[in-house]
């Protein structure tokens, strides 16, 4: 399970594993949408499920918030094409 901690001032989402930093970054706006726009797994990270699991955490915390998505990222889009349960988070117009 990761650690997930939000950086406003980057505007991304971090998350700590072993010596790498995995990052998720985004926009916000004051409609209550966010806009994901990266994410960054390390090469040496690659194949462990770890983006998986932050695209799982990050989508929990953006539900938790009642914040609508903007999958703007490809692997962001691609994770909530495979787990359709995520789909509710989509703001109008947007798509995956």
């Amino acid at each position: 399970m990761l650690h997930l901690q939000q950086n406003e001032e980057k505007k991304r989402f971090e998350a700590q594993v072993e010596d790498y930093l995995l990052v998720m970054e985004y926009l916000r706006n004051t409609q209550g949408q966010i806009f994901i726009t990266h994410t960054e797994v390390p090469e040496a990270l690659e194949g462990r499920g770890l983006g998986g699991q932050m695209a799982k955490a990050v989508l929990g915390y953006i539900r938790d918030k009642g914040w609508k998505l903007f999958p703007m990222c490809p692997f962001v889009a691609a994770y909530i094409r495979k787990h359709p349960e995520w789909r509710d988070l989509l703001a109008p117009g947007a798509s995956v």
